[in-house]
């Protein structure tokens, strides 16, 4: 059976979108930063149904590769897909749920790559989880992964820390509210421009 994991870059003080994000400010005040390291490279990693074309150092690539062959769905939240534009109808994990009050009207049509669920996180996770199979879910939004891990639903977390500080901003872990969750280091490894995390949930 396929994991649950989470994959986001963030600041070092725990920023993964500056002040005053929008559709407008996709990543917020200062935080075209995060992601410096997805084009300062010199292998190319192509996402999105190869609708954009990332190039990061080799060590990032394979790391990158791995985790896509991995992923058997992808789980956000409504506001990270308004932000994104719907990445253009081409979500860079596929098929795509996207966790909202109002579904958007214009992709609920039969031939969306996005499935809208009105019923909550767990629910999305779990029909993820069914159309993923042996596959892992990769959550990629901090409002749904705040909420995953308050339902236990979480089994690895992967952060890709860049080496700035924003100061303000969206919050990865602001709005947890439980106790210590424990966590088990599975990886660190440094190359330019960021350094790759990830942690086991201990259950």
């Amino acid at each position: 059976m396929g994991k649950v994991t989470f994959n986001m870059t963030m600041s070092l003080d725990g920023f993964v979108a500056g002040p005053n994000d929008s559709p407008e400010n996709g990543l917020g005040d200062g935080g075209d930063g995060l992601f410096t390291w997805y084009f300062s490279g010199d292998t190319e990693v192509p996402i999105s149904d190869g609708n954009m074309v990332l190039k990061v150092s080799k060590q990032s690539a394979e790391l990158l590769n791995e985790a896509f062959s991995k992923y058997g769905a992808g789980v956000w939240g409504r506001r990270t897909f308004d932000i994104a534009h719907a990445w253009g109808g081409h979500p860079p994990g596929s098929p795509a749920f996207i966790v909202t009050h109002n579904p958007p009207q214009e992709w609920v049509k039969e031939d969306s790559p996005f499935t809208f669920i009105t019923d909550g996180v767990e629910s999305a996770i779990r029909q993820a989880k069914e159309v993923a199979g042996d596959k892992d879910v990769v959550i990629c939004t901090p409002s749904i992964l705040q909420q995953a891990l308050k339902a236990g639903l979480v089994d690895e977390i992967h952060v890709d820390v860049a080496p700035m500080l924003l100061g303000g901003g969206v919050s990865l872990f602001n709005h947890l509210g439980i106790g210590p969750i424990n966590l088990e280091c599975i990886r660190v490894i440094q190359v330019p421009n960021v350094t790759h995390l990830g942690f086991r949930v201990v259950k």
